[in-house]
């Protein structure tokens, strides 16, 4: 059972969004005003762990982070524009920005829903009492289920484990206590270092933390990563897994073994979609130095580069010319077999894809 819909997309809950980008086809004079649903914002560039499996080593982990002044104009005006969410992530770790219950705030004061991907060092009693009410969700990135090991993955101190265990059940009492409708979670990348301690972190998440789901998740190999340690990692023999870990799922706890993601390593380059339908519309991405990106899988490159949240407004930035070279570029240039196989937009992009070419068998009979 997968409630939150993890391995697989919510898209089909925006009929009219997804209507206006399958009528913009190639007209940017229709493409230009459609604006995206969700955001990711990196609020700090700078990261307090280093793991073995990072995906945006290549950035630098640069000491820059978003300027609060700045944000007071932009998050409002997002709203406004129809931006409906924004997960705080990015290439650094959110919890270190010193104003990042202010940055909460005035996101959910803008109407946006506000979500956190973290390594959860930093999941402290200031963030969990003053924004928990005003986040839809939390996701902790805890990728084994031993001190040790942990320590070895995020390449950082032992005592990280137990602090993140014990930041995670502090919020998750604190969430009960107070009636908060804030989802807690965690996440794991499946890899050969951490298998054998999956069973422990199902236990841990559920028996001590009291959290509301583990997802355990396949590696992907980004683009530009520094890091090929994991790049030719075979999931079949992990498969069988799911059914060993099936029976951790409770009524209030679920296991998520997204055993269709890591299926789709074995396809074959012609059996995926040949566009990227996805971008520039429905999502985009703000680096920590204001940076707006049109996808995450390219972060650095100018041709995905819109404009800077510093210099000019969201609006002109999303309708201005650098968005329009890039809708050209992706609509007509971009090869999606050189793109980051399993993106974070991959079942968005398939169910477009259907949808624009109207290949689902039958498709009139509803």
């Amino acid at each position: 059972m997968d409630t939150f819909l993890i391995d697989s997309h919510k898209l089909i809950y925006h009929p009219r969004r997804v209507a206006d980008v399958i009528e913009s086809g190639d007209d940017w004079a229709k493409a230009k005003s459609i604006y995206p649903i969700y955001l990711e914002l990196s609020p700090v560039g700078a990261c307090n762990h280093r793991c073995t499996f990072c995906a945006v080593d290549y950035i630098g982990y640069k000491a820059v982070m978003l300027d609060y002044e700045m944000l007071q104009h932009r998050l409002p005006e997002m709203g406004r524009l129809g931006v409906k969410s924004i997960m705080f992530a990015g290439e650094g770790e959110p919890l270190l920005h010193k104003k990042i219950n202010d940055i909460v705030a005035l996101t959910h004061s803008s109407g946006i829903d506000v979500s956190f991907t973290t390594n959860g060092v930093l999941l402290n009693s200031e963030f969990v009492e003053r924004s928990l009410d005003k986040v839809s969700w939390i996701k902790v990135s805890l990728n084994a289920g031993t001190a040790a090991s942990y320590a070895a993955i995020h390449r950082t101190k032992e005592r990280d484990f137990q602090r993140v265990v014990d930041n995670l059940k502090h919020a998750v009492a604190f969430k009960r206590q107070h009636g908060i409708n804030c989802t807690i979670g965690v996440q794991a990348v499946l890899l050969p270092e951490n298998a054998a301690d999956m069973p422990e972190l199902a236990r841990i998440c559920r028996d001590e933390i009291g959290a509301d789901y583990l997802v355990i998740k396949p590696y992907s190999q980004h683009l530009y990563s520094e890091t090929h340690q994991y790049e030719g990692i075979d999931y079949n023999p992990y498969l069988a897994m799911e059914k060993q870990l099936d029976g951790m799922s409770t009524s209030e706890f679920q296991l998520i073994f997204r055993s269709h993601t890591m299926q789709k390593y074995l396809e074959k380059p012609e059996q995926r979609y040949k566009k990227c339908h996805a971008t520039p519309f429905v999502w985009g991405y703000v680096m920590a130095d204001g940076s707006v990106y049109g996808c995450s899988a390219y972060l650095l490159d100018k041709k995905f580069e819109y404009g800077n949240l510093n210099a000019s407004s969201f609006q002109d930035i999303w309708e201005g010319e650098r968005r329009k070279e890039n809708f050209n570029f992706v609509r007509n240039q971009l090869n999606i077999q050189d793109c980051r196989k399993n993106c974070r937009m991959d079942e968005v992009n398939r169910y477009l894809d259907r949808l624009v070419n109207q290949s689902v068998p039958h498709m009139n009979f509803i």
